[in-house]
């Protein structure tokens, strides 16, 4: 095809965005203004959570107990200004790209297929942070100040639950190994 302020009109996307350049100038407005509204509702609830009392301005007299208020109302405040807005506009644009014409999105090759490899291991570190929490309320330390602890109590707690993982789900893991292996060694 032939070229079109400069860009080569060959590829579907290029053809999509020509065509459609309006409605995609909006979204990445939408999706800057949505950038920018999260970060100024974090600065703005990390200087109102100081003044209410929420959190302690200064960071050594930070407990476990503020630490987790803090991070969960956060994560309301944000959801609530933030995300609601994001999931109104997200369905917005899904319903008019559902309006598109079948034929013409038949036209477009916009999502090919991918490979199906994934990025993962995200849940893992979420896992340890509540286990740490865990760990921190049964000794006891959930009101301490985290800059009380010592580097000894934080690696050693660290390593306490890394062996309770591996035990926990080390035994079924192992059990269902030499399941396995059992199979394998019974097929003919």
């Amino acid at each position: 095809m032939t070229d079109t302020a400069g860009l080569d009109v060959d590829s579907d996307w290029k053809r999509f965005m020509l065509k459609h350049w309006r409605t995609v100038a909006t979204f990445g407005v939408a999706a800057i203004l949505a950038v920018a509204s999260a970060v100024y509702v974090f600065l703005w609830f990390v200087g109102d959570a100081q003044s209410t009392g929420l959190v302690p301005r200064t960071l050594g007299l930070w407990t476990m107990a503020n630490l987790v208020n803090f991070i969960l109302n956060a994560i309301f405040w944000e959801l609530l200004l933030v995300g609601i807005p994001v999931v109104v506009a997200v369905v917005v644009g899904w319903l008019l790209w559902e309006r598109l014409a079948g034929e013409e999105m038949r036209r477009y090759q916009l999502f090919r297929k991918r490979s199906r490899t994934s990025r993962g291991g995200g849940g893992v570190s979420l896992f340890f942070f509540i286990a740490f929490c865990i760990k921190v309320y049964l000794d006891g330390n959930w009101n301490v100040p985290i800059a009380s602890w010592t580097l000894d109590y934080v690696v050693g707690s660290m390593v306490l639950i890394l062996e309770w993982t591996l035990i926990i789900l080390g035994i079924p893991a192992a059990i269902a190994a030499i399941l396995w292996i059992r199979y394998l060694m019974k097929k003919p």
